[in-house]
């Protein structure tokens, strides 16, 4: 293991880490100043160099945060606590500006400062697992059956012109779903168009599709190329085809059924080789019964329909896309990337995300701005998050999940997530199919069990067992009682306990 470094001008410091560190098994290298740290820096190799670096603020030779700014230059990945006697806020404030894991004021207690120290180390080295990780990943992350499902089915079209239909609710990627579709297609080398049909008004809608003639309406000073036209050998993207003009829906058919169309105000034709991918967050069977949307244009677009999961769907993948998000808000706006902790990140996947992957993406870049440490834990996290996330509010989540039938979870309002859901077992249907409802994943309620446990031992409570016992006895005996119609002696016979034992654990949890 790397050791840990120390630098301290005072030498009882030294002494009194070096020593506690090295009886739990943690190595260390202390310096005096901060010349000799960078010096270090400069020789040493990935083998040699500092797991983290533990430095004083006020040292002869240089401060703590001018080596904090240095050493962050060379090693932009490595945890730096900054400890100091000044316990003032603007000393606090520049160690977390310059990117410092944590501030350590002084005097401190020792097995306090060993354990910030270590879970420094902890997080480092999961730190490392996951960079290495993230610089494999490609441009759509998911480790979630659901989205696998989706990876297989754009492997499977990847040889393929075939017009896809892409549905999913707003947020949840679907216009990276096209942007893959058409990259791993053979018109890859071609151009990829895409328009949001929803945010164009109705009147330029046409034009923005099929382009104009010069003077065909006021304004209309030169000729000017559609969508159809500039992705002439590519994949045009249409978005939120659901909310398109009906009126336009017709000439969209025209395009789609042979290639031709015309400018607005043109009189000569003009042939495109577009591939179509649309996508839409309705029910578009719906707006057909409704005669909002055409049904032959249905049919036309819905030739291979790929649904797309909602994050609640893949709750797995929330880690693996918080950290990513966390590293691409932090490359935009010029700062240190901030890590978090378990504890966070499993707070993080009991809120059921209605914005979806969207606004996971929002909520990193609130917290690369809004968190006061590089380590984000549970007290960082968004105000409305921590609210709806409550262990009383899960709770009440739970409780009303086990009473609910088997169906696809809904975005709950007040933002909770019951229960993971996965999609069903294939993310491609043919163009005669429905989107059928993704059933309840049953079988997974032990991750979500410790997911909670997680929240729970972070927040540092010591009746977790109490707790989640007390939950996990009064789901039990609810639903028995519900599957019995309140009869206990049945309900107890088929949880396999005595009648007695049933009527006892109804009155200590309060069941009556």
């Amino acid at each position: 293991m790397k050791p840990i470094w120390i630098v301290d001008d005072d030498q009882s410091i030294r002494f009194v880490l070096e020593k506690a560190l090295l009886r739990e098994g943690l190595p260390t290298r202390s310096f005096i100043n901060p010349r000799d740290v960078l010096q270090a820096l400069q020789d040493a190799d990935d083998k040699d160099g500092p797991q983290i670096l533990v430095s004083d603020i006020r040292m002869p030779g240089g401060t703590g945060l001018d080596l904090l700014a240095k050493v962050k230059q060379q090693c932009p990945g490595l945890p730096v606590i900054i400890m100091t006697a000044f316990s003032d806020l603007d000393s606090a404030v520049a160690a977390f500006q310059g990117g410092a894991f944590e501030y350590l004021p002084k005097p401190f207690d020792v097995p306090k400062a060993v354990e910030l120290i270590r879970r420094a180390v902890e997080e480092s080295q999961r730190e490392e697992v996951a960079e290495e990780r993230m610089a494999e990943t490609p441009e759509m992350l998911g480790q979630a059956p659901a989205m696998q499902d989706v990876f297989r089915a754009i492997g499977r079209l990847s040889q393929s012109n075939v017009t896809v239909m892409i549905t999913g609710e707003s947020g949840s990627g679907k216009e990276l779903v096209a942007r893959a579709l058409h990259k791993h297609s053979p018109r890859a080398n071609g151009p990829f168009v895409a328009i949001n049909t929803a945010a164009i008004p109705k009147d330029l809608l046409e034009s923005e599709l099929f382009g104009h003639e010069r003077g065909a309406f006021t304004g209309a000073q030169t000729m000017r190329r559609g969508r159809f036209e500039q992705a002439d050998g590519g994949t045009l993207f249409l978005d939120e085809i659901g909310d398109m003009p009906f009126d336009l829906q017709t000439r969209l058919l025209r395009v789609l059924s042979d290639g031709q169309f015309y400018r607005v105000g043109g009189h000569s034709s003009v042939r495109a080789n577009v591939r179509v991918i649309a996508a839409t967050h309705q029910d578009l069977e719906q707006r057909v019964k409704e005669g909002a949307f055409r049904e032959d244009l249905f049919h036309r677009l819905n030739v291979i329909r790929l649904r797309l999961p909602a994050l609640r769907e893949r709750y797995e993948d929330i880690a693996m896309l918080t950290r990513h998000f966390l590293q691409q808000s932090a490359r935009q706006l010029g700062v240190e990337p901030k890590r978090i902790s378990e504890a966070a990140l499993a707070r993080l996947s009991l809120f059921a995300f209605p914005g979806n992957v969207r606004q996971l993406e929002n909520v990193c870049h609130w917290l690369t701005v809004m968190a006061p440490a590089q380590m984000v834990e549970v007290k960082d996290l968004p105000p409305d998050i921590l609210a709806a996330t409550t262990p009383a509010a899960a709770s009440a989540a739970v409780l009303a999940g086990a009473h609910a039938s088997n169906t696809p979870a809904a975005p709950v309002p007040s933002g909770l997530l019951p229960r993971p859901v996965v999609a069903g077992p294939t993310s491609v249907t043919p163009a005669d199919a429905s989107d059928g409802p993704a059933s309840a994943d049953t079988d997974d309620w032990e991750g979500k069990l410790e997911a909670e446990t997680l929240v729970l031992l972070g927040e540092g409570r010591t009746d977790v067992w109490d707790t989640l016992s007390r939950r996990f006895e009064s789901l039990l005996i609810r639903t028995a009682l519900d599957n019995t119609h309140g009869r206990r002696i049945e309900a107890a016979v088929k949880l396999g306990i005595g009648r007695n034992t049933i009527t006892r654990k109804i009155q200590e949890l309060g069941l009556e």
